[in-house]
Protein backbone atom coordinates (compact mmCIF):
# COMPACT_ATOMS: atom_id res chain seq x y z
CA UNK A 1 0.00 0.00 0.00
CA UNK A 2 1.16 3.75 -1.11
CA UNK A 3 2.05 5.87 1.57
CA UNK A 4 -0.14 8.62 1.52
CA UNK A 5 0.56 12.97 1.36
CA UNK A 6 0.28 13.75 4.93
CA UNK A 7 -2.17 16.04 5.86
CA UNK A 8 -2.81 17.99 8.96
CA UNK A 9 -5.53 15.64 10.48
CA UNK A 10 -2.81 13.36 10.34
CA UNK A 11 0.12 15.06 10.92
CA UNK A 12 -0.79 17.06 14.06
CA UNK A 13 -2.03 14.53 16.71
CA UNK A 14 -2.40 14.57 20.57
CA UNK A 15 0.37 13.11 22.31
CA UNK A 16 0.70 9.82 24.11
CA UNK A 17 -1.18 8.92 26.76
CA UNK A 18 -3.86 10.84 25.25
CA UNK A 19 -6.18 9.15 23.08
CA UNK A 20 -5.63 9.30 19.28
CA UNK A 21 -9.27 10.89 18.88
CA UNK A 22 -9.15 13.10 21.49
CA UNK A 23 -8.87 16.10 18.70
CA UNK A 24 -11.19 14.81 16.28
CA UNK A 25 -13.38 17.19 16.37
CA UNK A 26 -10.65 20.18 15.72
CA UNK A 27 -10.98 21.34 11.95
CA UNK A 28 -7.50 20.66 10.84
CA UNK A 29 -6.10 24.17 10.79
CA UNK A 30 -6.53 24.68 13.86
CA UNK A 31 -5.27 21.55 14.84
CA UNK A 32 -1.77 22.84 14.37
CA UNK A 33 -2.27 25.18 17.61
CA UNK A 34 -3.19 22.63 19.29
CA UNK A 35 0.06 20.92 18.68
CA UNK A 36 2.21 23.65 18.94
CA UNK A 37 0.98 24.49 22.61
CA UNK A 38 1.66 20.62 23.35
CA UNK A 39 5.26 20.14 22.18
CA UNK A 40 6.01 23.99 23.05
CA UNK A 41 4.79 23.67 26.39
CA UNK A 42 3.30 27.44 26.00
CA UNK A 43 -0.34 28.49 25.66
CA UNK A 44 -0.96 30.10 22.11
CA UNK A 45 -3.86 31.93 20.85
CA UNK A 46 -5.36 31.34 18.12
CA UNK A 47 -6.21 34.26 16.06
CA UNK A 48 -9.60 35.87 15.59
CA UNK A 49 -9.64 37.85 12.49
CA UNK A 50 -9.39 36.87 8.89
CA UNK A 51 -7.25 38.45 6.87
CA UNK A 52 -7.28 39.14 3.17
CA UNK A 53 -4.37 37.43 2.13
CA UNK A 54 -4.06 34.14 -0.01
CA UNK A 55 -1.73 31.24 0.07
CA UNK A 56 -0.87 28.51 -2.21
CA UNK A 57 -0.75 25.33 -0.58
CA UNK A 58 1.35 22.86 -2.07
CA UNK A 59 2.92 19.50 -1.30
CA UNK A 60 6.60 19.39 -0.07
CA UNK A 61 8.46 15.86 0.89
CA UNK A 62 4.83 14.51 1.06
CA UNK A 63 3.25 17.25 3.51
CA UNK A 64 0.80 19.37 2.30
CA UNK A 65 2.42 22.91 3.62
CA UNK A 66 1.43 26.92 3.33
CA UNK A 67 4.44 29.06 3.64
CA UNK A 68 4.00 32.57 5.66
CA UNK A 69 4.95 35.61 4.44
CA UNK A 70 7.56 35.37 7.79
CA UNK A 71 9.27 32.49 6.42
CA UNK A 72 7.62 29.98 8.59
CA UNK A 73 5.73 26.94 7.47
CA UNK A 74 3.02 24.78 8.59
CA UNK A 75 1.25 21.40 7.45
CA UNK A 76 -2.18 22.14 6.30
CA UNK A 77 -5.40 20.33 4.16
CA UNK A 78 -7.44 20.31 1.79
CA UNK A 79 -10.58 19.55 4.12
CA UNK A 80 -9.97 22.95 6.08
CA UNK A 81 -8.19 25.48 3.28
CA UNK A 82 -7.07 28.29 6.05
CA UNK A 83 -3.90 29.18 7.54
CA UNK A 84 -2.78 30.77 10.56
CA UNK A 85 0.71 31.51 11.09
CA UNK A 86 1.78 30.27 14.82
CA UNK A 87 5.11 31.95 14.45
CA UNK A 88 3.96 35.57 13.57
CA UNK A 89 0.57 35.36 14.91
CA UNK A 90 -0.94 37.06 11.30
CA UNK A 91 -4.23 36.09 10.84
CA UNK A 92 -6.11 33.21 8.99
CA UNK A 93 -5.27 33.14 5.33
CA UNK A 94 -7.26 31.88 2.61
CA UNK A 95 -5.59 28.64 1.14
CA UNK A 96 -5.62 27.85 -2.61
CA UNK A 97 -5.81 24.29 -3.38
CA UNK A 98 -6.07 22.35 -6.29
CA UNK A 99 -9.39 21.77 -7.31
CA UNK A 100 -8.86 17.93 -6.99
CA UNK A 101 -6.69 17.30 -4.41
CA UNK A 102 -6.62 13.67 -4.32
CA UNK A 103 -6.14 13.86 -8.32
CA UNK A 104 -3.11 15.32 -7.22
CA UNK A 105 -1.77 13.19 -4.70
CA UNK A 106 -2.58 10.29 -6.45
CA UNK A 107 -0.19 11.85 -9.25
CA UNK A 108 2.35 11.26 -7.09
CA UNK A 109 2.17 7.64 -5.46
CA UNK A 110 4.59 6.11 -7.93
CA UNK A 111 7.28 8.68 -6.81
CA UNK A 112 9.50 7.88 -3.31
CA UNK A 113 7.55 9.97 -0.42
CA UNK A 114 10.60 12.47 0.01
CA UNK A 115 10.86 13.28 -3.69
CA UNK A 116 6.90 14.08 -3.93
CA UNK A 117 6.39 17.70 -4.57
CA UNK A 118 4.02 20.19 -6.40
CA UNK A 119 3.25 23.39 -6.74
CA UNK A 120 0.03 24.88 -7.98
CA UNK A 121 0.19 26.35 -11.84
CA UNK A 122 -0.60 29.60 -10.39
CA UNK A 123 1.58 30.05 -7.64
CA UNK A 124 3.86 32.41 -8.25
CA UNK A 125 6.69 30.89 -6.33
CA UNK A 126 6.42 27.66 -8.34
CA UNK A 127 9.83 26.96 -9.83
CA UNK A 128 8.50 24.74 -12.81
CA UNK A 129 6.35 28.03 -14.52
CA UNK A 130 7.77 27.67 -18.32
CA UNK A 131 9.70 31.06 -19.02
CA UNK A 132 7.78 33.47 -21.65
CA UNK A 133 10.11 35.25 -24.18
CA UNK A 134 13.63 36.07 -23.76
CA UNK A 135 14.53 37.78 -20.97
CA UNK A 136 16.22 41.96 -21.47
CA UNK A 137 19.81 41.66 -21.61
CA UNK A 138 20.25 45.09 -20.22
CA UNK A 139 22.45 47.93 -21.42
CA UNK A 140 25.49 45.79 -21.36
CA UNK A 141 24.88 43.76 -24.38
CA UNK A 142 24.93 46.66 -26.38
CA UNK A 143 28.71 47.06 -26.23
CA UNK A 144 30.53 45.12 -28.07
Amino acid sequence: MPIPVVRAETFYTPPPPEPADLWKDVPAAERVWRWYEVRMGRRVTPPDDTVEDTYFARINQNRWLADCSCGSAAVVSPTDPRYACTECGWGWCTLIFPTDPAAVEASLMATKPNLRNWWHPDDPANPDQPVVGLPDPGPMASRG
